[in-house]
């Protein structure tokens, strides 16, 4: 039996007990979690952007931000973000778990717009939206605004599930998917990108 080369990717690098015990509690509370493959990917893009600072837009169970923190600099500060207290609660669990320093991480729970409205400018090594906000628009306008030059923008589930690529499907978030591919790849005056099938696709920018 030939084994499937898109699930012998997603499995080439395998999660460590704290991630897949943080996945088992994001599993509880219907959290769709970063894939194996995607987290991965973001680890190496972390790693090769030696990130310090870093911003994650939808925490989940915090499986993500644990793939996150393992590339980056270990002086860095991962900047999490979610408008639900309960994932807050079981990524700061796997935190713990996974004797991750407080001095590398700040959860913060409220709504997404508000606080990445108010961070600082160019101030980001890498910025990943694993939760699609209602204006998408918006969050990519201020994305290039807090990247550094040279920083990257992930937009993870870039595919919402196979329907982005069915221009039939046409439901709110679906739409917004679509649209925030259109400006980031027709923007080549600020970003150059690229669309990778991981997971359910990871739309890559880089800040010119």
């Amino acid at each position: 039996m030939k084994t499937d080369p898109h699930s012998y990717a997603e499995n080439f690098i395998a999660e460590d007990h704290f991630k897949s015990q943080a996945r088992a509690r994001g599993l509880e509370l219907g959290v769709v979690d970063v894939t194996p493959g995607a987290g991965s990917y973001l680890r190496h893009l972390a790693y090769t952007l030696s990130a310090q600072s870093v911003v994650e837009v939808g925490t989940g169970s915090g499986v993500g931000s644990l793939w996150l923190l393992d590339g980056m600099l270990t002086s860095g500060t991962l900047t999490s973000i979610d408008d639900e207290m309960e994932h807050t609660r079981i990524a700061k669990l796997a935190f713990n778990d996974a004797d991750i320093a407080q001095t590398r991480y700040r959860l913060i729970t409220n709504s997404i717009l508000d606080v990445i409205s108010k961070l600082t400018d160019r101030a980001y090594d890498l910025v990943v939206l694993r939760h699609s906000p209602q204006d998408l628009a918006f969050v990519i306008g201020e994305a290039h605004r807090i990247l550094r030059s040279g920083g990257a923008l992930v937009i993870d589930n870039f595919f919402g599930g196979a329907k982005v690529c069915d221009p039939a499907q046409r439901d709110p978030k679906t739409v917004a998917l679509r649209d925030a591919g259109k400006i980031i790849k027709n923007d080549t005056e600020h970003w150059v990108s690229t669309l990778i099938p991981t997971g359910d696709g990871l739309l890559v920018a880089t800040k010119l």
